[in-house]
């Protein structure tokens, strides 16, 4: 039986009063529902990787320092497209079903991501080429602005009871499959390719592969069924009715956004951004910068499920507030310790420091992002908090720090931009936690 047809089955089945058709496996849904944060996650990365590859193409410039910030900023403009990304199709997604909409946003992004891919250089077309990447990255954040979102609600709505935060941290701990992917691939070419040639058309290698593993995905996401919860719902409110709850419940997306702020500025900062950190900052080569990179995403992909697990154990606040504060006491002097003492090695110290930071404070705070939106409007709320966070905080991450840099001389400054960060998401946790907790006493009296 396909699908689809399960689908059809299971809902006449409740309607008749007999039980669902099986479910498919836990792990098996899992794989499939987060296939498309890698896609999403895995083009984020190659973009900042090869930003300097990426400037020399598109962006031509009298310095260095002007083209890595013309690519940055239109690595950032795409994260201003993911509002409305939340809005619109995350109203779709709660309207029309997560499965459905979870296959859309991947058919927006792959139309993204190939724009980039195939786009000619700025000396075949001038100032199309810039344009057509602009269009790519517009796109790509368009879908990325819900396909979070939607996944993360999809994940919190299949649990097992008790088990929210193991599943849901699965989201972000395949977007660190796609870190190591990218960066090992990223490594073995810059073994197999003379530098010339990687710098006139070699970059364009990984997203080359990125184009070709689309089609798998989408045709994994097409199997997934829609959530048991979803079902169980007798209506879902229209557009208009979803605008009229997000607007009353503003507070709380405003909140859930600066919760937010500390999970995405973070893994920019220690992911997207380190590769160019370490080659133009600490001077490292190529295949050491890749290489800190690599061993990022694998401490990542450790620490969120643990750390969603700890969460479903000793709840989501205690993990979230420790973090935020180590974060914002830590960040700076770690990498001012760094810049006056800069190796490989201790790169991977100072980053696998940060990682752990990043890695237990988002296996709590996605799940409880989950749990604070109303669950009419939960992928919509959830995606449009964490878009608002993304475009004004995170994705502007390499942009700033390159700025920062610049504009201080103080080479550790993005480790400022990173403690603020933990200090917003430090207010953030107490000032949810204390609306909860109110609520809850109100409630027993």
């Amino acid at each position: 039986m396909s699908t689809f047809s399960t689908e059809k089955a299971n809902a006449a089945a409740r309607a008749a009063g007999a039980s669902p058709a099986p479910a498919t496996s836990k792990l098996s849904t899992v794989i499939r529902v987060t296939s498309g944060n890698f896609i999403e996650m895995y083009d984020f990365f190659l973009f900042g990787f090869y930003a300097n590859y990426i400037a020399k193409a598109f962006f031509p410039a009298t310095s260095e320092y002007a083209g890595l910030m013309m690519t940055f900023a239109t690595f950032g403009a795409g994260f201003f497209m993911r509002p409305l990304g939340a809005i619109f199709l995350g109203s779709y997604i709660d309207r029309i079903g997560r499965r459905k909409g979870l296959v859309l946003t991947l058919g927006i992004m792959a139309s993204g991501t190939a724009l980039i891919a195939f786009v000619p250089g700025y000396a075949s077309i001038g100032l199309l080429a810039p344009l057509l990447v602009l269009i790519g990255r517009l796109l790509q954040g368009f879908s990325a602005g819900v396909e979070l979102g939607g996944v993360s609600v999809y994940l919190s709505e299949m649990a097992t009871p008790g088990n929210k935060g193991f599943y849901v941290s699965w989201q972000s701990a395949s977007q660190q499959l796609a870190v190591i992917f990218s960066a090992a691939l990223g490594y073995g070419l810059n073994q197999a390719i003379p530098k010339d040639v990687l710098a006139d058309w070699g970059w364009r290698i990984p997203f080359f592969i990125g184009c070709s593993i689309i089609p798998v995905v989408f045709y994994i996401r097409r199997s997934l069924q829609e959530t048991e919860e979803y079902l169980k719902r007798k209506s879902h409110p229209s557009f208009r009715q979803m605008m009229g709850t997000i607007a009353l419940n503003w507070p709380l997306v405003t909140a859930g956004a600066m919760l937010v702020v500390l999970t995405t500025v973070a893994f920019y900062l220690i992911t997207v951004y380190t590769p160019t950190f370490g080659k133009s900052v600490l001077k490292l080569s190529t295949e050491e910068s890749l290489l800190v990179t690599m061993c990022v995403g694998l401490s990542n992909f450790i620490w969120l499920p643990v750390m969603g697990a700890l969460s479903d154990r000793i709840g989501r606040w205690p993990v979230m507030a420790v973090c935020a504060a180590l974060t914002a006491v830590t960040a700076y002097p770690a990498l001012s310790w760094l810049i006056a003492n800069p190796s490989f090695g201790h790169m991977v110290m100072i980053e696998l420091w940060l990682s752990f930071l990043y890695g237990s404070y988002n296996g709590a705070t996605i799940v409880a992002l989950t749990e604070i939106i109303p669950a009419q409007v939960r992928t919509t709320g959830f995606s449009l908090a964490y878009s608002l966070a993304t475009a004004l905080f995170g994705g502007l991450t390499p942009l700033l720090s390159t700025w920062l840099i610049e504009f201080t001389g103080d080479k550790a400054a993005p480790g400022y931009w990173m403690a603020g960060a933990g200090a917003i998401s430090l207010a953030a946790t107490f000032l949810v936690y204390r609306g909860i907790v109110r609520e809850r006493d109100a409630a027993r009296a």
